[in-house]
């Protein structure tokens, strides 16, 4: 079987990037954004896999979880799933390109 398709865009790729990028997710955003329905069952794999440091909040009178990493989580030290591998590429890339940008007086990246 070829390992081709752990390169591809998944659920759990996606859970994985919007999580280190610091983003509170729950189910509906994984619904709207991946199509994906196991929200839950991926929290509880990187959690428990992985060790991933996971927060969960739960919101409104349906009791929503929301899910989230402490603020100061360092994604370089997270162990990420064979099928997220390139999302570690991703904020790499990402991480170099904020360094590289010039920045103004406040510290906000100029547009150029």
């Amino acid at each position: 079987m070829s390992d081709h398709w752990h390169s591809n865009r998944t659920q759990v790729d996606w859970t994985c990037m919007a999580l280190a990028q610091g983003r509170t997710i729950n189910h509906m955003d994984e619904i709207g954004e991946v199509k994906g329905w196991r929200l839950g069952a991926i929290i509880h794999n990187l959690r428990r896999k992985y060790h991933w440091p996971i927060e969960t909040e739960y919101k409104g009178p349906e009791r929503i979880a929301h899910y989230r990493l402490p603020k100061r989580t360092d994604w370089r030290v997270l162990e990420f799933p064979r099928s997220a591998k390139a999302v570690r590429q991703s904020l790499k890339t990402a991480d170099s390109e904020a360094q590289n940008s010039p920045r103004d007086a406040t510290g906000d990246v100029q547009d150029g």
